[in-house]
């Protein structure tokens, strides 16, 4: 609760996110390190400062018990549910030693593991509780169990939609109203 007001001059944790790039005072940088440590530990989560997201990540049920490990790279639009690990391997004899790169328009199911120098492309769909240890190609659909993936020929739509008087889904850092009479009529039905 203490970090949450401490980080209200910021405007947002991303903002103070940002800051802890961006900050060259050394002072100043361990100083915003520590704020975004404190609010971090308060929601039981992890999310590196150093983690790179391309855009503002969905996170529907808040930041609680995320981990994201530095050197991970997020694309746009990705929709992130709770218990998700997206983490490195530091394991020096493996394959798979760095971190994970997302792309643009993933969707990661609650309790989904991402872990390793791995690829995952565009427009994937990632299930609850799928491990992901091998590269991704766009457009895939990756079920729990033994990694096994379901190539589609279109892109997936991976917007997190939620009603709140009216349908709206997330994208690019904002709600904005669904429109499209299809979509409108699933979500209705």
């Amino acid at each position: 609760m203490i970090a949450r007001l401490l980080i209200l001059p910021f405007g947002s944790i991303w903002r103070l996110k940002q800051r802890c790039i961006d900050t060259r005072n050394p002072l100043l940088k361990r100083l915003a390190i520590a704020l975004y440590g404190l609010y971090q530990y308060e929601n039981n989560s992890a999310i590196a400062w150093n983690a790179t997201f391309a855009g503002m990540p969905c996170l529907p049920h808040g930041m609680k018990s995320i981990f994201i490990s530095g050197g991970a790279k997020i694309g746009r639009n990705c929709v992130i549910f709770q218990q998700v690990t997206i983490g490195s391997n530091t394991l020096p004899d493996s394959k798979g030693t760095g971190a994970p790169r997302v792309g643009d328009n993933c969707y990661i199911g609650a309790g989904a593991k991402i872990i390793g120098k791995v690829r995952v492309g565009n427009n994937v769909r990632i299930s609850a509780n799928a491990v992901v240890y091998k590269d991704v190609p766009d457009n895939t659909v990756v079920l729990a169990g033994e990694q096994r993936l379901i190539s589609k020929d279109a892109p997936l739509d991976n917007r997190y939609y939620t009603y709140r008087g009216r349908w709206v889904a997330y994208d690019n850092g904002h709600w904005v109203p669904v429109q499209d009479p299809a979509i409108l009529a699933k979500l209705n039905h």
